[in-house]
């Protein structure tokens, strides 16, 4: 049985994947879709045709991507041939076919998150009557949800191109940051003077005090662009981290450790060492405040503090930034996170 499962999806996915438009198709009907961060997304798409009844006893034969700028580059999200699905990459088990009926072919993603948003591509295979509809999915997450954080790493600033600055954030549990959501950490008083990129490949930061070696005085606050770059270009990025779904803590420890032994400890302790978008999620959602300085899953040394008092960031909350020291030194202690059960 499961090697007959095999072949199917096997002659499903060359079944679908070898269709292409006729150069002479019209232009893809468009539509737009809005969803919350964290939320369910229905991408509606239909078959056109009036006539669904070869639609219904010949199978759903859809094939639904992720349409790239660079259409080479385009991501499989599900293929679909009646009761036989399959998903792919980051989809796998968080897409499902909507089918209220034989004309059906909608697309439900769960657990929407920023990486999500795009243009998507649905395509229905029905004999000589194709159907192929695009749908753009824009997600929104305010900052009653996440924090915006600044990002580089341990080589030192502007080292990211943008696939690279992607993957630094999912690493410290984040996704890039949107242009409305530094927008919004900028009203609520983000200032930084290295630039990042966004998830749309522009590359901006936040200015509230404008000054000399961040763009000159002669513009006033603001978030300012250098507009969409190449991106191979090198620079920081801003991340966005979701509230919390574990426990975030400070592990009391008798002696400094290691970056090994930090590590080494949290897992002892049933926890894994936290990521930078634990800390930041912690501190701006939940109010985390401790004065030592402990590592971070990135080889970095940080403390949050919520309430600024002398010798604990005595004039700001924030999260402070020690440095990436040498993994070897026993230098301080570790900050822990526990996955939600």
């Amino acid at each position: 049985m499961k090697s007959l499962l095999c072949i199917t999806l096997i002659s499903l996915t060359l079944a679908v994947s070898a269709y292409s438009l006729p150069t002479s198709s019209p232009a893809p009907a468009t539509a737009k879709v809005f969803a919350n961060l964290g939320s369910n997304a229905t991408l509606t798409c239909r078959l056109l045709s009036q006539d669904a009844m070869a639609f219904g006893n010949n199978g759903m034969r859809v094939k639904w991507s992720k349409v790239a700028d660079d259409e080479s580059l385009n991501e499989d999200v599900m293929l679909s041939m009646g009761f036989h699905k399959k998903s792919y990459g980051n989809f796998e088990n968080r897409v499902f076919m909507q089918e209220l009926d034989n004309e059906d072919a909608s697309l439900i993603i769960t657990d929407v998150t920023m990486d999500d948003m795009g243009k998507y591509r649905c395509e229905i295979i029905n004999g000589m009557e194709d159907t192929i509809q695009e749908i753009t999915l824009e997600v929104t997450g305010g900052l009653t949800d996440g924090v915006v954080f600044p990002y580089f790493l341990s080589v030192g600033r502007y080292n990211l191109n943008f696939n690279d600055a992607m993957q630094a954030c999912l690493d410290q549990n984040a996704s890039v940051a949107t242009f409305d959501q530094l927008f919004e950490a900028w009203k609520n008083g983000l200032d930084w003077c290295n630039a990042g990129w966004l998830n749309d490949g522009t590359v901006q930061y936040p200015i509230i005090n404008p000054r000399g070696p961040c763009g000159g005085t002669k513009d006033g606050p603001g978030v300012r662009s250098y507009g969409r770059r190449d991106k191979m270009s090198h620079f920081d990025v801003f991340c966005f981290a979701s509230a919390l779904k574990g426990r975030f803590y400070w592990l009391v420890q008798p002696d400094r450790l290691t970056f090994d032994e930090a590590v080494q400890a949290c897992l002892d302790d049933g926890a894994e060492i936290a990521k930078v978008g634990h800390m930041y999620s912690a501190w701006k959602l939940e109010g985390y405040d401790r004065c030592d300085a402990g590592w971070l899953a990135d080889g970095s040394i940080r403390y949050p503090i919520s309430r600024p008092r002398k010798n604990c960031s005595p004039t700001e909350a924030a999260v402070r930034f020690v440095g990436f020291p040498d993994k070897m030194q026993k230098s301080h202690g570790v900050y822990c996170f526990q996955v939600e059960q």
